[in-house]
């Protein structure tokens, strides 16, 4: 069985996700608050749950996320609905022409003191 299946685990209220777009070769770091929708390019992200293990335990985060595309005068399609794990980004990953996403981290709210420093970039990431 392995570690991540035993071990307690701890709820965080925020996702640190990475994005690509390949056609730019822009990559954008973005909080993705749990139960928000973010929007990245075209995507629509939604965190459902963001567990780590605890500081004693192997290092590892893995979010539940929703990944929808948006256009303009189109319904929403769902691309991706699923777990991503930190350490293992090809295990479960969005598979798209345009954009890459993947989880860097579960942590604490930027306004929290164990946050890391960095720039918020708010609920749009470019």
């Amino acid at each position: 069985m392995p570690s991540w299946a035993s071990a307690e685990t701890i709820s965080e209220p925020v996702a640190l996700l990475q994005g690509l777009d390949k056609i730019t070769a822009r990559v954008s770091k973005f909080d993705a608050p749990v139960d928000t929708a973010v929007r990245f390019g075209t995507l629509s992200i939604r965190v459902r749950d963001c567990e780590k293990n605890p500081p004693e335990e192997t290092p590892e985060s893995a979010a539940f996320l929703e990944i929808d595309e948006l256009r303009p005068g189109e319904a929403g399609v769902r691309l991706f609905s699923g777990w991503m794990f930190a350490s293992r980004p090809a295990l479960s990953a969005l598979e798209h022409p345009v954009y890459d996403v993947n989880l860097l981290d579960c942590r604490k709210a930027s306004g929290s003191a164990e946050a890391p420093a960095g720039k918020s970039e708010g609920k749009t990431a470019r």
